[in-house]
């Protein structure tokens, strides 16, 4: 059993982003809507996977739909974030809307990161909040 699962997830190796899409059509039905070929291989490795195995435990379905299950910390208004960036102390603090930097609210600390940096971060780990390692 387990070569079989091997040899049908080691055959989408070869295939394009068309190939995967109708791989995952013939399959599933309507793919997607992803551009990654690598994003695309990896989801539907994951059903092949999950049709021979079973999906994931009523458990652990549980803990991802909680609120902070991503792996960062719940942040509450009132909360005060701060990082310095090439010399100069950057300070966010945390409300009901969002958050506050330079008295602007971002909805996200990606968004502020992007604001301070002008590329694109992942805002907990950008402010220390999370592992370099947890987002890979």
């Amino acid at each position: 059993m387990a070569d079989d699962i091997r040899a049908e997830v080691r055959a989408l190796e070869g295939l394009d982003l068309e190939g995967l899409r109708a791989e995952w059509r013939r399959r599933f039905g309507a793919p997607p809507r992803l551009r990654s070929s690598d994003l695309l291989a990896r989801l539907l490795a994951w059903r092949i996977q999950e049709a021979w195995f079973g999906g994931l435990s009523p458990e652990t379905l549980k803990l991802l739909g909680q609120r902070g299950a991503a792996g960062g910390p719940d942040l509450k208004p009132g909360m005060r974030l701060e990082r310095e960036w090439r010399g100069q102390l950057q300070t966010v603090d945390v409300v009901e809307q969002g958050f506050r930097w330079e008295g602007r609210i971002y909805p996200s600390l990606s968004k502020v990161a992007f604001a301070i940096t002008g590329v694109k971060w992942n805002g907990p780990r950008f402010f220390g909040l999370r592992d370099k390692g947890a987002d890979k």
